[in-house]
């Protein structure tokens, strides 16, 4: 069996099929920026932060793994949990904060 190999389109119809791909990347690669930006508002950061898309995920990850310590450890009283969800962030990102700056020195002084 033989394969035909498609007739070459029109040059108008390549250009038409490309600026529409175009449109679509750009869509893409906007919804993809939009959520990294959605994902930095949640994740608390040091002022000195201007983080990557790949810092922003390792950074997340890191989050996750702080927050599953919060829980297991229950370190939060019983106000935190029963107070206003902007004060338990608060105290969730400054506990976050030195969990971080802790990590980081520990890794320095380890190396």
């Amino acid at each position: 069996r033989s394969r035909r190999s498609p007739a070459p389109q029109p040059p108008e119809d390549a250009h038409a099929q490309r600026v529409i791909a175009n449109v679509r990347e750009r869509q893409r690669t906007q919804s993809l920026n939009d959520a990294f930006a959605e994902l930095r508002k949640i994740i608390p950061t040091l002022p000195s932060d201007k983080l990557s898309k790949i810092q922003t995920l390792k950074l997340a990850a890191r989050y996750i793994d702080f927050l599953c310590q919060v829980l297991q450890s229950d370190e939060l009283d019983h106000k935190v949990a029963t107070s206003c969800n902007f004060l338990a962030h608060e105290r969730l990102s400054y506990a976050f904060s030195v969990w971080r700056m802790e990590g980081a020195w520990s890794m320095s002084a380890s190396h």
